[in-house]
């Protein structure tokens, strides 16, 4: 389970464990990106107060000087939105948009910070862009860098060592991390972030815990965990934070089926995530005393200081500062030290079979086809079980997409099936697909 800046609850990671069994294939990435980094990154001080989305509500500031930059361990509460009169007695206070920043303007006060936190919303490209360009400026001021990311769990660190020092394909990284069975977001939104690591030799560190783990807690509890599990997971958990709980509970509640669930376990596997990122973080921190660590993550996991950030500070004394991509929703103080106001930006068009696919034990089926679907013009059917897709075995959904990821619009790829027939038996068939 993750939660994005917009409070979603994303299910192809919930730790409720659901399985996911339909799948629209082929979500693919254009070999050639180009990007305009140079677009001017807006950003505000999330201390200063703020109207938002056209709403006459006005924020309440955090006194100077005791922002989230500064260590503090009790997340303010979200302030209360009453009307025109809050602000005190001089009436709604105002942000003065002429006065915004650029992204450069923060970058020396980010420098100071032994951690950097940088929230996202995962399916939004602007914000991993924005991501990227603190990572940039950063490296250039202080080589020394490390870019922890949420979307890789730990017992997969060592691929990610061999893809930074050159020794693996980006596919091959893919599958070596079960990325598409553990994250399943386009990996095109990762791919420069990771492209500028493997550059520069940036140590890449895998902060999540295994997803296996995090879906038994989130359906059985922690009390339902092996030995060999709690053996991977933090010992020492903190559930002092009752707004932590709140703020959860809000999401929880939103959430569709919330009441055939526990919410303890909901709790529980979602403290798990943050414990789990925040010790491994606080980890690398004291093994590597010389490098300064930017922290990837979803906005939800940093907002307040109270999911990562905190548990990273309780672990390990060390200065940081918190990063939100904004533009979703309202802005309150305390809840970052900076918000960026991105240009929003999206992938470019993915080559797609148009199929949506079925899995099971028998392996990757046919279950209906998008409308225009290149797999359905080629002669694909209902009900065909897709063997193979450029030669490569086809056993998981996960198999398609490691095929396709970088795949664009008009490439052709080889599809071979098997189609079941009533009197003459099973036929193999293989097609040639021109994907839209």
């Amino acid at each position: 389970m993750s939660i994005d800046g917009t409070g979603r609850v994303f299910l192809s990671s919930v730790p409720v464990g659901l399985p996911i069994r339909r799948h629209m294939a082929g979500l693919g990435y254009p070999g050639r990106l180009l990007v305009n980094m140079s677009k001017t990154r807006r950003l505000i001080s999330a201390s200063v107060f703020v109207l938002l989305l056209g709403a006459l509500s006005a924020c309440q500031s955090a006194p100077t000087g005791h922002g989230v930059s500064h260590g503090h361990h009790g997340a303010p509460a979200p302030v209360a939105r009453q009307g025109p009169a809050a602000g005190g007695q001089g009436g709604p206070r105002v942000l003065d948009l002429t006065a915004l920043s650029d992204l450069e303007g923060i970058i020396p006060r980010l420098a100071t910070k032994r951690v950097v936190f940088v929230g996202e919303t995962h399916s939004r490209f602007d914000h991993h862009l924005n991501q990227l360009e603190v990572i940039r400026r950063l490296h250039a001021r202080n080589p020394n860098l490390a870019i922890g990311m949420e979307f890789f769990q730990q017992p997969f660190q060592p691929h990610l060592d061999r893809f930074v020092a050159g020794e693996l394909t980006e596919t091959e990284l893919l599958r070596d991390t079960e990325y598409y069975d553990r994250w399943r977001f386009d990996y095109r939104l990762y791919r420069p972030i990771l492209a500028f690591a493997r550059e520069h030799g940036i140590p890449v560190i895998a902060l999540n815990v295994p997803s296996e783990i995090s879906a038994k807690v989130g359906q059985e509890g922690l009390a339902s965990l092996a030995d060999s599990e709690r053996a991977q997971i933090p010992q020492d958990m903190d559930r002092a934070n009752g707004q932590y709980r709140e703020r959860l509970r809000e999401v929880f509640d939103r959430h569709p089926g919330s009441e055939q669930r526990d919410f303890e376990n909901f709790l529980s596997a979602q403290l798990l995530w943050d414990e789990g990122m925040a010790e491994r973080a606080a980890r690398y921190l004291e093994e590597h005393p010389d490098r300064q660590l930017v922290v990837l993550a979803g906005s939800g996991h940093l907002e307040y200081g109270m999911g990562i950030p905190d548990r990273v500070r309780r672990r390990v004394a060390v200065q940081t500062a918190i990063v939100l991509n904004g533009g979703q929703g309202h802005v309150e103080p305390g809840m970052a030290d900076y918000i960026l106001l991105p240009e929003e930006q999206t992938l470019p068009p993915a080559g797609r079979l148009g199929a949506l696919l079925q899995t099971s034990e028998e392996g990757v089926t046919v279950g209906s086809f998008a409308h225009g679907s290149a797999a359905e013009a080629a002669g694909l059917k209902q009900g065909d079980r897709i063997l193979a897709v450029d030669g490569e075995p086809i056993a998981r959904f996960a198999d398609v997409k490691l095929v396709l990821w970088d795949k664009q619009p008009g490439d052709e790829v080889t599809v071979r099936v098997r189609r079941g027939r009533w009197v003459l038996g099973d036929q193999e068939l293989t097609f040639q697909v021109s994907l839209r």
